[in-house]
């Protein structure tokens, strides 16, 4: 059964975009929910053919392709979780100051779910915390029409840039990330579980959820269980997998010696 979606009018940065000069793929990494053991989603990062990292890849965006580079990645990303048959929610990451009318410039993606047959309801766009935003009101138009779309919004690598809790005074996505530089040891920094804790009452009144990401051991998951967080992400799961979808090891205390 095909999707039926709406797509708008082309904008002038569409119309005139050139095709971009540099190959690349996507690989895979779960985000998990361990109140059920399930997969909630997968980011989709990005990687180059011969196994270049996303630092690599970022690297070679400039303003002159910025925004067709921001295009062909979410178009990729889309063909891709619909080749694997991702049944869950997909990841996007997206450079705002490549979206130049928020209504428009998300033809392409809409146009990728309808060819691949993709529901546009299991897409999350991630927006990074520690990109400097020139105009927050632009951010924050995006962000109101995604959510009028259907998305899901998120803010990655929260606790790690420019704005912080201010960026949630101007707008209110479905999801921060929390950065892996706030989880990293946190059970053996009490300063971290404050700011932490701090950090979650405020989602919690705010109904965003929040994820943490970058966890990497079996004491950091415990816990941030125990102050309530339930969404994670990071190698004590799984790595990134290229063009897959790596399979999930869930953590399990060692019995006591």
């Amino acid at each position: 059964m095909s999707i039926q979606i709406d797509i708008p009018k082309p904008c002038k940065s569409c119309q005139e975009s050139k095709p971009l000069c540099f190959d690349f793929s996507m690989a895979f990494q779960p985000i998990v929910d361990t109140r059920d053991n399930s997969v909630f989603a997968y980011e989709a990062l990005i990687r180059g053919l011969a196994g270049e990292g996303a630092a690599q890849m970022l690297a070679k965006v400039n303003e002159d392709n910025r925004y067709i580079f921001d295009q062909s990645c979410r178009v990729k990303a889309v063909e891709l979780a619909s080749r694997l048959r991702i049944p869950c929610f997909v990841s996007i990451n997206f450079l705002p100051n490549a979206v130049y009318q928020a209504a428009t410039c998300i033809r392409a993606t809409l146009e990728a779910a309808r060819r691949y047959n993709f529901p546009t309801n299991r897409l999350i766009f991630e927006i990074t915390e520690n990109e400097e935003l020139v105009d927050k009101a632009h951010l924050k138009s995006i962000i109101t029409e995604y959510k009028r779309q259907g998305f899901k919004t998120a803010i990655d690598d929260f606790g790690a840039g420019y704005s912080g809790l201010n960026l949630l005074a101007e707008f209110q996505p479905d999801i921060i990330k929390l950065d892996m530089a706030m989880v990293r040891d946190i059970d053996r920094d009490p300063v971290r579980q404050a700011i932490v804790q701090g950090i979650l009452g405020v989602c919690k009144a705010l109904n965003i959820d929040v994820i943490a990401e970058g966890i990497e051991s079996l004491a950091e998951l415990r816990l941030l269980q125990g102050m309530g967080v339930h969404l994670f992400q990071g190698y004590l799961f799984a790595k990134p997998a290229f063009e897959q979808l790596p399979a999930v090891t869930w953590p399990v205390d060692e019995p006591p010696r």
